[in-house]
């Protein structure tokens, strides 16, 4: 996965690892794994990969309950088999090399054809015995080689892409099994953000047709052209194939393309179908028969393992929680408002509150670009503190970039004796305020009509604001001449701005 695309990601809410091995161990092709595992003994019989030999497939298929007369149990108990020996849950015996000794030896039937033999492996042991982290250490392995199967085209087409050698011709093919995994990741990597940015699809499954327009249409593009849109419809049910394959593992729940709906389409693209509402398209039921894909709590999990793998930085709600509070308020201010929140609250948990009161306010000071945002976390963080934390509040009144928060904490709580401040101080907060919301939310419709309270309140407000000694009064001042719902205010601000300008040069 590129760590380039999307270098910081929103934090996710992840399940606690007892929950998602959980999940791992009731995903069908991961528990069909395991119980092959289970079932592996002297009597089995595998070839030079370890993989189970044709005529013991229906054994396995009946291990695992599947129906026999079913065409696909054994492709079905072959990918199972795979998967436990790849993860470790077996151990397989390659057949000894032929010595001459003939078909006498053990492992050998009576054709003189040898085969090696299986038998659980040590870490089938971690599925009833191990903690959470190893069971799901174990799904991940699983998942990468579920990931490469489904990056390799279909049967029919290895086949006839086939030379004389028996090698693949990967040009006749055209397939690239390195671009087609850097494909699928990508795409997983597009599902993620969707799940986690603030307004995304957390809960709701992503429309196909969506998601493979995320990897081919360019962010730029206006009208997507015809060819364009051929390629969308060919990376939908390229997609549609692989989901399919990712499914029993756990990764994603999946409603597939609607069969009949492709044959409805005719020559015309899924994708352009999609796009303009053909055949009723319009309402959800519609759209969701182009397919609809959500990542699971545990494929959420495991993405992200994968994009940490390759460096990308994937922040959880929690891991900030044994930090020190400078770490927290640096950490969560990219955060949106309801993620640093509940990361607040998870660090908060196993402290003393008066203490952590203190650490955050203290780690709130500073006068560098982030400070701001920093003291807008801090007071969020402080929100929700109750009297134990009056003390250490009071204690920071005097601070001439703490005063101004610690008296809007103690008066919305109707503390007695709370000094008022002076106009300088009011200035500062209201600088300081603008520039962290700035910092948070960029220039909102929401942000102009707090401008324009903070300015109402105070007579004269730019003929003053801009001499405060604040690193980002020219900032804010600017963004207010741009953003300032009054015409003659705006044009104020920028004046304000230009003194700004002038006196920090």
């Amino acid at each position: 996965m590129s760590a380039e695309s999307h270098p910081t990601l929103p934090p996710v809410r992840l399940h606690s690892d007892a929950e998602l091995a959980r999940d791992a161990l009731g995903a069908p092709l991961f528990a069909r794994a395991v119980r092959l595992a289970r079932w592996a003994g002297p009597a089995t019989r595998v070839g030079v990969g370890g993989e189970l030999v044709a005529d013991q497939l229906p054994e396995a298929a009946a291990v695992l309950g599947l129906d026999a007369g079913d065409p696909d149990s054994a492709m079905r108990a072959s990918q199972a088999w795979r998967v436990a020996l790849d993860t470790g849950l077996v151990d397989a015996t390659e057949p000894e090399e032929d010595d001459g000794a003939g078909a006498g030896r053990a492992g050998a039937d009576g054709g003189g054809e040898r085969f090696g033999t299986a038998a659980p492996g040590e870490d089938l042991a971690l599925v009833t015995s191990g903690a959470p982290g190893d069971v799901l250490d174990l799904w991940l392995a699983a998942l990468d080689t579920v990931l490469a199967d489904a990056a390799v085209p279909d049967l029919d087409g290895l086949v006839d892409a086939l030379d004389g050698g028996g090698e693949i011709d990967f040009d006749r093919l055209d397939w690239n099994p390195g671009r087609e995994a850097d494909f699928l990741d990508g795409v997983l990597a597009n599902l993620y953000l969707l799940t986690v940015s603030e307004g995304g699809a957390a809960e709701q499954p992503v429309p196909l047709p969506v998601l493979a327009a995320s990897m081919v249409v360019p962010h730029d593009m206006g009208e997507p052209t015809d060819a364009v849109l051929e390629q969308v419809s060919d990376a939908m049910m390229r997609l549609d194939d692989q989901f399919r394959q990712l499914e029993p593992i756990g990764l994603v729940e999946f409603r597939p393309v609607d069969q009949e709906l492709m044959a409805e389409a005719g020559d015309e693209d899924p994708a352009r179908g999609a796009r303009t509402g053909g055949g009723g398209a319009g309402d959800d039921e519609d759209v969701s028969r182009y397919g609809m894909v959500r990542l699971t709590p545990l494929g959420l999990y495991g993405v992200r393992a994968r994009m940490l793998e390759a460096g990308v930085e994937a922040p959880a709600v929690g891991e900030l929680a044994d930090k020190g509070a400078d770490a927290l308020l640096d950490g969560v201010s990219s955060y949106s408002e309801n993620a640093a929140q509940a990361e607040i609250e998870r660090w908060l948990a196993d402290r003393d509150l008066p203490a952590a009161v203190a650490e955050l306010l203290a780690a709130a000071r500073g006068d560098d670009e982030g400070g701001p945002l920093r003291r807008l976390r801090c007071q969020q963080a402080l929100a929700p503190a109750g009297p134990e934390a009056e003390p250490a509040v009071r204690a920071v009144l005097d601070d001439p970039e703490l005063g101004g928060l610690a008296r809007v904490w103690l008066a919305e709580r109707g503390a007695a004796g709370v000094p008022a401040p002076d106009p300088a101080m009011v200035f500062w907060l209201t600088v300081d305020t603008i520039a962290a919301q700035l910092a948070a939310d960029g220039e909102t419709e929401e942000l102009a009509l707090l401008m324009e309270t903070l300015t109402a309140h105070h007579a004269g407000f730019f003929e003053q604001v801009w001499r405060v000694e604040h690193p980002s009064t020219a900032y804010v001042l600017e963004a207010m001449g741009r953003l300032h719902p009054d015409r003659k205010a705006a044009k104020e601000a920028r004046r304000a701005a230009f003194k700004a300008r002038s006196r920090q040069a």
